[in-house]
């Protein structure tokens, strides 16, 4: 009897585990509505793709908006629509959290180090810094409703 309750305790704090884990998956808002995020996971560590964006044509260009900013000129010519902007993050289930991440502002060309937590299940906090988290910025993305 002691066996089958641990066995029960112990699959049930596994799958908890995992469903909050994957909490994070969807589609969000970022905090200056003008793009949608698909957020997926892959192998144990989660990844952020731009799948939208409020105005996908570049007003100067009449083409569609491009990594302009990027510090790297060969990355200067792809398409902002579909570029991959979070990276890395994995769960911990001790603190309920994503860490160890990177994001990527294709608005400044810069690069972050990101933990992410949710709020709520239609609000994450996002926290990008360099070097200590202390440094940093937080905002907070939406859950789009499919």
């Amino acid at each position: 009897m002691i066996r089958f309750i641990f066995l029960f305790l112990t699959v049930t704090c596994l799958t908890s585990s995992t469903w909050v884990a994957n909490d994070l998956t969807g589609v969000w808002l970022n905090k200056d509505q003008d793009a949608h995020i698909k957020i997926y996971s892959s192998y144990g560590k989660f990844y952020g793709q731009i799948i939208w964006l409020k105005t996908p044509i570049d007003p100067e260009t009449n083409k569609p908006k491009l990594d302009k900013h990027n510090g790297d000129d060969k990355l200067k010519t792809r398409p902002i629509l579909n570029l991959l902007i979070l990276t890395d993050l994995v769960f911990d289930a001790d603190d309920q959290d994503w860490s160890d991440g990177n994001v990527y502002d294709p608005k400044t060309g810069n690069s972050y180090s990101l933990t992410c937590k949710l709020k709520d299940k239609d609000n994450m906090e996002l926290r990008g810094y360099m070097g200590i988290s202390v440094l940093g910025r937080t905002d907070i993305w939406t859950r789009v409703k499919e």
